[in-house]
């Protein structure tokens, strides 16, 4: 019988940019609905080469945004 321990690993940071299909699953959204979101302004991004790229601080400003938005039709 072979008893196998588990290395605890040290936590990782958490990313400061999302791919759109990371940001997506973050949110939990959709890709087609995290790319609308882009187009229309309401979630910034920034691209390095080729790629886009969702700041961490844009995701925090995007659900701060729905809580807003949310408040403001409670009230």
């Amino acid at each position: 019988m072979t008893v196998t321990m588990a290395v605890e690993s040290p936590a990782l940071p958490a990313p400061a940019l999302y791919r759109v299909k990371d940001a997506a699953v973050v949110l939990s959204l959709s890709r087609t609905v995290v790319y609308e979101l882009i187009r229309s302004g309401r979630l910034r991004t920034v691209k390095e080469g080729r790629a886009r790229l969702v700041p961490a601080s844009a995701v925090r400003e995007y659900v701060a945004l729905l809580e807003r938005e949310a408040g403001q039709r409670c009230a």
